[in-house]
């Protein structure tokens, strides 16, 4: 089967967690997919263990580049490198997506689902599905059409995106956002590459949680970045959706969604309400 995916996964002393993700990527139907392992400087020894062990024997479709970082996007962008440089001039059809250490696709079906709308378009596409949270134990729907709006509340994670692979091709990640660099990257793919974002109904991964970018201080760096972001590429019209969130009780909905005890409950009413809008 023609490989059209690059499964990029980042890692930095993952213990047992790389060996999760890569489980969940092995044990696709779908065999479309080459996977890059991009390691930035490990001490921990769970990648050369697997080697030792003989964990990729039989896996033909691996890639593994140890290569220092100085950051998780910078990780990223050595990756991104790499996959322009595998597949020369021919990325037409060629989509990547990226899994952090830890996170696993949903079930052994998710690229089969997929597979069908990994393919050439006429402009960049950038594919996504809905996310499982599994800290919170429940399902997170992304938005089913993206707009303005949409994009200046979030954009769907990387974990659940499968993009074209031209939207790098001309620059990867903006590393100086050191939480944000997907986010910015999103919003230059909609604004700058004219790239179509299409949502499919289906849950493509189980997020693990609790990384990098929600810690206290990195919450707090997150908002500058946005601020910073969404002033680049939408001007003026901030003021609006910064009224609208507020008059929508913004905050209180984004403590709602990450509570243990009612995210359940908020993100099926978000996916009740999406579903209804899809239809109307």
């Amino acid at each position: 089967m023609k490989k059209c995916l690059y499964i990029i996964i980042v890692s930095l002393n993952p213990g047992e967690r790389l060996k999760e993700t890569l489980n969940s990527v092995f044990s696709q139907t779908a065999d479309i997919f080459k996977v890059i392992i991009k390691d930035g400087g490990s001490s921990d020894e769970a990648l050369d263990t697997l080697e030792r062990e003989g964990y990729f024997e039989g896996h033909d479709n691996v890639a593994i580049i140890r290569k220092p970082d100085k950051s998780i996007y910078e990780g990223m962008n050595q990756a991104v490198d790499y996959v322009i440089e595998d597949v020369k001039q021919d990325h037409a059809d060629k989509y990547c997506m990226f899994l952090n250490c830890g996170d696993t696709f949903h079930d052994e079906n998710v690229l089969k689902t997929v597979a069908p709308y990994l393919k050439v378009y006429d402009r960049p596409h950038i594919i996504y599905g809905d996310q499982y949270n599994l800290i919170q134990k429940s399902i997170v729907s992304s938005a089913p059409e993206i707009n303005e709006f949409t994009l200046f509340r979030n954009v769907p994670c990387h974990q659940v995106c499968f993009y074209s692979l031209s939207l790098f091709t001309d620059r990867a990640y903006d590393v100086k956002y050191t939480v944000r660099a997907d986010y910015e990257h999103f919003l230059y793919s909609w604004y700058e590459r004219k790239a179509v974002c299409e949502h499919i109904k289906v849950i493509i991964s189980d997020y693990e949680g609790g990384g990098y970018s929600e810690t206290a201080e990195n919450k707090k760096r997150s908002a500058a970045q946005h601020r910073e972001i969404t002033e680049r590429y939408m001007g003026d019209r901030v003021l609006k959706y910064r009224l609208i969130m507020l008059l929508t009780l913004a905050p209180l909905r984004t403590r709602m969604a990450e509570s243990p005890v009612m995210s359940r409950a908020y993100n099926s009413i978000k996916s009740a309400v999406y579903k209804r809008s899809k239809k109307d």
